[in-house]
């Protein structure tokens, strides 16, 4: 039998995988995340973004883009 091949996606992301995902440098992301702009969570010494929160914060930028 074939194996079903899976994607593990990840629930929150540093702010380092966030910057090299989407181009933006790690100042800028601090700087959102600062201004209210992109959700995080502080976990013990790490700032962490969830999937969710980016997914929202980039489909904001999209839209802002169209008008």
């Amino acid at each position: 039998m074939f194996e079903v091949a899976t994607v593990k996606r990840k629930k929150a992301y540093s702010i380092k995988e966030v910057s090299e995902e989407t181009s933006l440098s790690q100042p800028f992301v601090r700087l959102e995340i600062k201004r209210g702009n992109l959700k995080a969570g502080r976990f013990g010494s790490r700032v962490l973004i969830t999937e969710n929160s980016l997914s929202q914060y980039l489909n904001k930028g999209e839209n802002k883009d169209e008008k």
